[in-house]
């Protein structure tokens, strides 16, 4: 039986520049780097208040099909992957600071039926989802 999720992957363009934004400008720790045969590298943060989930961030490539990792690529120059989504306490507050710190944004925090969300980018293009979440019932999407 599955008990929990404990690595989600997101591709990266430079998991050096990557690893970076995510300690130094979303605050997330460092958890594992280390190098593996074939120069393969397996590289994880963690959000200081939820340790056992580990992002892996990672370049596209082999086993992948080359195919698969130009489109890959592709998407993350267009700014069109999906990352993660993240809860935090003040959606605006934390708009402010991230702002300040160049994060770029696609949305601007906006009342939602389940809270406060706003869209940012990643430093590889990746979309970061920022909910401020509230209670809610399926009545408050009609």
């Amino acid at each position: 039986m599955i008990t929990s999720v404990s690595i989600a992957s997101v591709f990266v363009k430079d998991v050096d520049a990557s690893k970076a934004f995510y300690t130094d400008v979303l605050g997330f720790q460092e958890h594992t780097d280390i190098t593996l045969g074939d120069g393969y590298r397996w590289c994880t943060v963690k959000s200081p208040t939820q340790p056992e989930l580990q992002i892996h961030l990672t370049v596209p490539g082999p086993p992948i099909p080359d195919d698969m990792v130009a489109s890959i690529n592709r998407a993350l120059d267009a700014g069109n992957m999906f990352g993660i989504g993240v809860n935090v306490d003040d959606c605006r507050k934390t708009y402010e600071e991230l702002t300040s710190k160049g994060v770029e944004f696609i949305q601007t925090p906006e009342e939602r039926p389940y809270g406060v969300e706003a869209v940012a980018r990643d430093n590889s293009g990746n979309w970061m989802v920022l909910v401020e979440p509230k209670e809610y019932t399926p009545a408050d999407f009609t």
